[in-house]
């Protein structure tokens, strides 16, 4: 690291603050300006905020493990989730637009009645907004820390590396608080622009290396399963590593394909990936002008994350395979950063650590926001100060977001592993995603339904980890799913309804369509209830066609194969052009 580089990153800084100055005025006055940006953001900036904040500093090195133990196609284990990305598109981000509601878990007390729908709102405003929350914080800062460890190990280390950490989660903080979500949304945008220049500029300095020779040479160094775009029997059987490597949370084995494929895109709560829609991807979608804008920031998310994003970081991890085949398991990740090291020229590695940071500050700025909402609307001014003024909460929130950054400073001293994280994320939310759906499209799913779906994964994960009965994830999801799914299916059923007051008010208000609301339908003729589902479900396909097929398309061209990536282009293409006449035959809005 020269001077130039530390410029870099000092301007970036500053940078962000200056935005964070510039957007106090426009988060000041009430809740929804702080939260919602007043409801006013465009397709193209909702859209960027999202993709920015699923881009962490993590991610990377996550990719870089999953490629450098299994190839290209451990990738799966993310890339399953964009065929329940693609249901938010078309079936669910013109519903949360049209909720008016200020946070998803507002949802609750719209759609559910009694104390029960009370206790559900409360407890998961605390569960998602407090400890799921600061717990993801927390893997970010560790994440943060494993990049600022590997590229400073001359005078950072384990002692004082979380004061490095404290000091941008200030810097964080401050400029979340002041400006709310049109600060951290603008600031996404800017700071993805960042990263992903960053990326595509390391990938083509490493890719270039001698002892590379080029993409190539690369593809002579590397064994047949490292290159295999799905997970392969044989090259499993062929390849003495690749059997090693079958095994833990990052194995991509056949089984654990079919899992990714047939289970957990739409039966497990994820953050970012939540089925149904949720989180901060319902955030920026109940922020956009309208339903129009709502739809098309959603799908140009699902572009940008899964084809924008992810080849730069598979090119570096394929590399990482050929130039460091000494780091064990447990260490692939770090080969990201040791290329860093060993290969960034000066400017160049100020530049790459300025785009980590501006990874790292959009998601932890997305949860500071994101989780205060929570605790504010759906907590502290749902049961704690129920009648107070706009300006009050607004100060509160700001408190709030310090607080949470402090508290994830804690969390991060305590951890030591992030995979361990995420697949408990995963297992316990197992089997929670199918109520998430159909709770839009089924009258008779209740708030208790809803309990059993959040409980039960906790108990069947906890008689799998602890009866060590050798089960490991993803293969715990063909346990957890069944049971999870049968028990909140006979809580439905044996249960008392949502009251109908509610469900009448909800009808009026979201008027989702569908035979699940046949007999509101007929009860209200006047509603203009939503149909044409056979059109979302053809775009829904056409729009999983759309994006692999760019994704796989770019692979293909980037190793050369430019024939085939350009099929898979025209394919996409294709696809593409059939979602667009669908919606511009219907005004680009509804289906109605």
């Amino acid at each position: 690291m020269q001077i130039f580089d530390w410029l870099i990153i000092v301007f970036y800084f500053i940078f962000s603050l200056i935005i964070g100055i510039l957007y106090n005025k426009r988060a000041s006055g009430n809740t929804e300006n702080f939260f919602l940006t007043g409801r006013k953001l465009s397709w193209w900036l909702a859209g960027l905020s999202m993709v920015a904040t699923t881009f962490a500093a993590d991610t990377p090195l996550a990719v870089t493990e999953l490629v450098g133990k299994n190839g290209i196609a451990g990738n799966w284990l993310w890339w399953n989730m964009l065929i329940g990305g693609m249901l938010t598109v078309f079936f669910f981000s013109r519903l949360w637009r049209r909720a008016n509601i200020l946070t998803d878990v507002e949802f609750i007390e719209k759609r559910y009645s009694g104390k029960s729908a009370a206790f559900l709102r409360g407890f998961r405003s605390i569960y998602l907004g407090v400890f799921i929350n600061i717990v993801i914080m927390g893997w970010v800062n560790l994440a943060m820390m494993k990049i600022l460890l590997g590229m400073f190990p001359e005078f950072i280390n384990e002692q004082n590396v979380i004061l490095y950490i404290s000091a941008a989660l200030i810097i964080t903080s401050i400029y979340s608080a002041l400006s709310g979500l049109w600060g951290v949304a603008v600031t996404d945008a800017f700071q993805f622009i960042l990263a992903m220049a960053g990326c595509i500029i390391l990938a083509i300095i490493v890719i270039n290396q001698p002892q590379i020779g080029g993409m190539t040479g690369l593809q002579e160094k590397l064994p047949d399963w490292a290159l295999q775009f799905f997970p392969s029997i044989e090259a499993h059987i062929s390849d003495t590593n690749a059997v090693q490597n079958v095994s833990g949370f990052f194995a991509i084995s056949v089984s654990s394909f079919l899992a990714f494929i047939g289970i957990q895109w739409w039966a497990s709560w994820y953050p970012g990936a939540e089925p149904g829609g949720g989180g901060y991807v319902a955030q920026r979608m109940m922020s956009a002008k309208d339903e129009k804008n709502s739809l098309f920031a959603t799908l140009f998310f699902q572009i940008a994350h899964y084809c924008i994003r992810p080849w730069p970081w598979i090119i570096v991890g394929l590399c990482a395979i050929v130039l460091y085949p000494e780091l064990t398991s447990a260490e692939k990740g770090t080969g990201y950063v040791r290329a860093m090291n060993d290969f960034l020229p000066s400017g160049l590695k100020g530049l790459l650590l300025a785009a980590f940071f501006a990874a790292y500050m959009s998601t932890i700025a997305t949860h500071l926001n994101w989780g205060t909402s929570y605790f504010i609307n759906d907590f502290y001014k749902r049961f704690l100060i129920r009648k107070s003024s706009e300006k009050h909460y607004v100060f509160v929130s700001r408190i709030i977001t310090v607080v949470f950054m402090i508290f994830s400073v804690i969390v991060t001293t305590q951890m030591q592993s992030i995979s361990g994280v995420w697949s408990f994320v995963i297992e316990c939310g197992a089997g929670l995603g199918l109520v998430l759906i159909l709770r839009w499209f089924w009258w008779r799913i209740n708030a208790i339904s809803e309990i059993t779906a959040t409980i039960t994964p906790f108990i069947v994960y906890s008689i799998l980890f602890f009866g060590d009965f050798g089960i490991q994830f993803p293969d715990t999801l063909f346990i957890i799913v069944p049971v999870t799914t049968a028990a909140w299916l006979i809580t439905v059923f044996i249960t008392k309804p949502t009251d109908k007051k509610i469900l009448d008010e909800f009808y009026k208000k979201v008027h989702p369509g569908g035979l699940g609301w046949k007999k509101f339908k007929a009860e209200f003729p006047e509603i203009k209830a939503d149909k044409g589902y056979g059109y979302l479900f053809f775009n829904w396909l056409l729009g999983i066609v759309l994006v692999y097929m760019f994704l796989f398309g770019t692979g293909k061209i980037i190793f050369g194969k430019y024939t085939d990536g350009l099929i898979l282009f025209v394919t996409g293409i294709f696809a593409g052009s059939i979602i667009i006449y669908n919606l511009n035959k219907t005004g680009g809005e509804e289906f109605n």
